[in-house]
């Protein structure tokens, strides 16, 4: 199977930034002291790089070559800023439709959604910088390529994100089985986000005061919630339903 290249070493890794490499997220040992690290460490606040301060044994089971306590891995994409993105997709005279996925950590899962967004017409997907899957081999390969189609937007604050698509006049709507709503209840005709959450606790507290709404799907069954991907998959073509019948 494919691996997500890794690469490891101060230097190398200076320059892979430098060169505009798209880096999934770096390992840095805990208490690195040294010019080069300030120098690695402030590349890595400019350019937004997401990382995480770790043990060198978690380094050490990544390689036991001489890693000088930094390890990253490549990321199989480029990824984007909604920002720049969004008033593209506006230029083109097309209604955006956003995904927006708050800590979806199962690889397989995210691949799952990305394949079924581009399916759907999504224009984008946004992500938050720390706390989300990978984007790996894995990732790629349950998304059926999906992802190097559809633009993925990397948020350093996720809450930054969602407040700019709602000045940006796209209604932001989060997918949750406490919603009083069925989602087929809901328009989706106009610019619009979905925000999906965690398996685990569902969308984050802090972002529920930026949606306009939410929307669930009904349970006939006694298991009171589906899959992320499979719930994910179900509004996505909602959406695409209603637009397709206007």
């Amino acid at each position: 199977m494919e691996t997500q290249q890794m690469i490891f070493g101060l230097r190398v890794l200076i320059e892979a930034i430098q060169e505009g490499k798209e880096i999934d997220k770096v390992f840095v040992q805990k208490g690195l002291r040294g010019e080069l690290y300030m120098e690695l460490f402030a590349l890595i606040k400019e350019r937004e790089v997401p990382y995480a301060l770790v043990p060198i044994e978690k380094l050490n089971r990544f390689t036991r070559k001489n890693h000088q306590g930094v390890v990253a891995f490549i990321s199989s994409i480029e990824y984007h800023k909604i920002e720049q993105l969004l008033p593209s997709i506006y230029e083109q005279g097309k209604t955006p439709f956003i995904l927006v996925l708050d800590r979806i950590t199962d690889v397989r899962n995210f691949g799952a959604l990305a394949r079924t967004a581009e399916c759907a017409g999504v224009n984008a997907i946004v992500i938050p910088a720390r706390g989300g899957a990978a984007i790996n081999a894995d990732a790629v390969k349950t998304s059926a390529g999906a992802l190097y189609k559809i633009p993925v937007c990397r948020a350093r604050f996720l809450q930054d994100d969602l407040k700019f698509l709602k000045e940006s006049g796209l209604k932001i709507i989060g997918v949750s089985e406490k919603a009083q709503n069925a989602y087929y209840e809901d328009s989706y005709t106009g610019p619009v986000a979905l925000v999906l959450g965690s398996e685990e606790d569902g969308i984050s507290q802090t972002y529920l005061p930026l949606l306009d709404g939410f929307v669930k799907i009904p349970m006939i069954g006694t298991i009171e919630s589906l899959n992320v991907s499979v719930a994910g998959g179900i509004i996505m073509f909602e959406v695409s339903k209603q637009r397709l019948l206007t």
